[in-house]
């Protein structure tokens, strides 16, 4: 995890991960962020942390950097929080041109805040600029830039044990010109709020619709990134699913093998006992590229791993 104290400092993880971070040739600088914060009187009241609402409440601030191709990145701005300006002609509105990343900031008992592996978030979102022809940046330029964000809005980090500070980096197109090819502008900026559980049902099971007609990704398609135009497709399902089979989500298969690949927009984990009476815990491998490599699940996979208390198998397994 990252701490958030003081001096600001990264606890280190994975230095693989850490090389791929921070190797773009070309990016913004941590040391130009310039800060504009609200005034006292515009900051908004805290919302309570016992009945929050996953995605509905945002903290006072956000981080921008503007991108083009003609001067490249402009130097990093945390401000108060508004809203934009965009031609409405703009790749993003169009084709999709748009990514997107989740993370959380957690309160500890020590009253410290922490992100949970940042790092890893920053290479699938580099990953997935590229796969979407927007430019590439120093992922530990953007760590430290998201870090002094929540550092102002450190107040919006709820104190309880069961919410956390979402912090969402987003990276758009917002070039205009309406054609089909790389935009020569782009926007990322981070905002940030508040959050509880992402089911209404809490921290409680949830039933779930499995048919195999309906396919979220596909072998060869940009299921591996996360594009938002990955998931506007889904909530018909997921609509589906709720309204005519009273279920909460959707469990999403692939292939004549019906392959269980994810569960709603996450990873998905089965603990069983086995055909040879092992206690094991299995989960679909990432090879096949229908499957988003989440920051969660490689943590748990590594967790059970040193554990060493059951068998930890990545293969495919279907309904079949």
């Amino acid at each position: 995890m990252a701490l958030l104290h003081k001096s600001l400092r990264v606890v280190p993880f994975l230095s693989q991960s850490l090389r791929r971070v921070s190797s773009a040739a070309s990016s913004f600088k941590f040391a130009d962020l310039q800060i504009q914060e609200c005034k006292e009187s515009e900051r908004r009241p805290k919302p309570d942390p016992n009945n929050l609402v996953f995605g509905q409440n945002f903290a006072d601030h956000m981080l921008e950097v503007h991108w083009s191709l003609e001067k490249g990145w402009d130097k990093p701005v945390i401000s108060p929080l508004h809203n934009f300006s965009i031609h409405p002609a703009a790749k993003v509105f169009h084709y999709a041109v748009e990514l997107y990343e989740g993370l959380k900031a957690y309160r500890g008992e020590d009253d410290r805040v922490r992100l949970f592996r940042p790092h890893m978030n920053m290479v699938r979102m580099r990953d997935t600029a590229r796969r979407s022809t927007l430019p590439d940046f120093d992922g530990n330029e953007l760590v430290e830039c998201m870090k002094k964000l929540i550092s102002i809005d450190k107040e919006w980090v709820p104190y309880s044990t069961t919410s956390t500070l979402y912090v969402r980096p987003t990276f758009i197109g917002t070039e205009s010109c309406l054609g089909v090819s790389a935009p020569k502008e782009a926007l990322l900026y981070v905002i940030t709020g508040p959050v509880g559980p992402y089911y209404p049902t809490g921290f409680k099971p949830v039933s779930l619709l499995a048919n195999p007609k309906y396919v979220r990704a596909w072998e060869g398609g940009c299921g591996a990134y996360k594009m938002g135009a990955n998931y506007a497709p889904t909530i018909y399902i997921q609509l589906e699913a709720l309204h005519k089979y009273h279920c909460q989500q959707v469990l999403w298969l692939y292939g004549p093998e019906h392959y269980l690949t994810e569960v709603g927009t996450m990873n998905v984990f089965m603990l069983w006992t086995n055909e040879q009476g092992e206690k094991e815990l299995v989960t679909p491998p990432l090879d096949m590229g229908v499957i988003l490599p989440g920051v969660t699940r490689k943590s748990l996979l590594e967790m059970a791993r040193k554990w060493d208390e059951f068998k930890v198998t990545e293969r495919t397994f279907g309904m079949k």
